[in-house]
C-alpha cells in the first residue's frame, strides 16, 4: 500500500521488485486488496503480453492514512 500511495499506477513486476516479495505472496495480497476495493486492478495487453496495472482507490488512501495515523498514536503512547 505504501508503494501504491506514492505512484499513480504500477505493474506487477514493479511491485515485485519494490516489495522483494514472492510472486505467490504478492499475488494473494493484491487479490485481497482488490477484493476489499482498496486498489483497482486493470488487466490489459501491451505488445501482445498480458499486463496488470494497480492503482490505489480513494478508500485505500483513507484507510492507509488512518492506519499510519493510528501507528503514530501508538508510538507516542
Amino acid at each position: 500500500m505504501s508503494t501504491l500511495i506514492s505512484v499513480d499506477t504500477c505493474d506487477f513486476n514493479y511491485l515485485l521488485k519494490v516489495t522483494e516479495s514472492t510472486k505467490g505472496n504478492l499475488s494473494i495480497q493484491l487479490k485481497k486488496l482488490g477484493g476489499a476495493k482498496y486498489i483497482n486492478v486493470n488487466k490489459c495487453f501491451e505488445n501482445n503480453y498480458p499486463k496488470t496495472r494497480y492503482k490505489i482507490t480513494s478508500k485505500g488512501v483513507r484507510l492507509f492514512e488512518k492506519f499510519f495515523k493510528d501507528i503514530q498514536t501508538l508510538k507516542k503512547n
